[in-house]
């Protein structure tokens, strides 16, 4: 992921409105969220303000997109009267050079961000090295390569995980896991008509409004029943080793 790139943002209108899906996403983390935060490509902000409702010490929000940035200043600004929050357009590598007093988080938060990542173990390499001891990542990603489609490729994703694929990258980092399962059994399914069948390029702001108010309820459900064993995307929390964080 480039310094400054553009981000055209289509995948980020359209899920604005998945209010119910983003905090159904922060369910599954909060377990594993600690109080020094770190959340990697943020785009809008969106799941910052989820974060910041946690009132954490600190939330470094860091966006590289040149045309995502602005929004992200935006929305901390009206949302963080505390000043918890700050913005840093940059990688995380980057942000590491430039601002060596993030180098000791305890959280380091990726929702939908490491499948544009090129070379996603380095960046998970660089996660780990910057995390304090005890501290974790949070990832949240697509899954299965059999769902990869056109649309996929034009949001810039690199590739879709399996839970196996994404904990073999974890360890080859160093993180012990603490947490993988997969997520939105419900979820498959339209999206392998829509995007794999059809071969559709668009997601349609009403049709995610429709998803969030009656499908999320019934995924969730299904989730559950199902052990987490399959869905349309894969949590993953990794732990660096060291004398654990107090997460209390």
């Amino acid at each position: 992921m480039d310094e400054h790139w553009t981000y055209a943002g289509r995948e980020l209108e359209s899920m604005w409105v998945a209010k119910n899906y983003r905090r159904w996403i922060l369910s599954r983390l909060d377990p594993f969220l600690g109080q020094r935060i770190v959340e990697v490509g943020a785009g809008d902000g969106s799941f910052s303000e989820l974060l910041l409702e946690r009132k954490p010490q600190s939330l470094t929000a860091i966006e590289p997109s040149a045309n995502m940035y602005p929004l992200l200043v935006k929305k901390l600004e009206r949302i963080d009267p505390g000043h918890a929050a700050r913005a840093i357009q940059s990688t995380l590598v980057n942000a590491s050079l430039q601002y060596p007093e993030i180098e000791s988080p305890d959280s380091i938060v990726y929702i939908n961000v490491l499948e544009h990542v090129e070379d996603d173990q380095a960046e998970l390499h660089t996660a780990y090295s910057m995390l304090a001891a005890g501290g974790r990542v949070l990832v949240f990603v697509p899954a299965h390569e059999w769902l990869m489609s056109r649309f996929d490729h034009k949001l810039g994703h690199f590739r879709r995980y399996t839970r196996e694929s994404l904990t073999s990258r974890f360890e080859a980092a160093g993180f012990t896991i603490r947490f993988s399962a997969y997520f939105d059994l419900l979820g498959i399914l339209p999206w392998w008509l829509k995007y794999r069948v059809f071969q559709s390029e668009q997601m349609e702001t009403s049709l995610v409004r429709a998803f969030d108010r009656c499908g999320v309820p019934l995924s969730r459900a299904f989730d559950a029943i199902t052990n987490f064993r399959i869905g349309k995307n894969v949590i993953v929390v990794g732990e660096k080793r060291g004398d654990p964080q107090r997460f209390d």
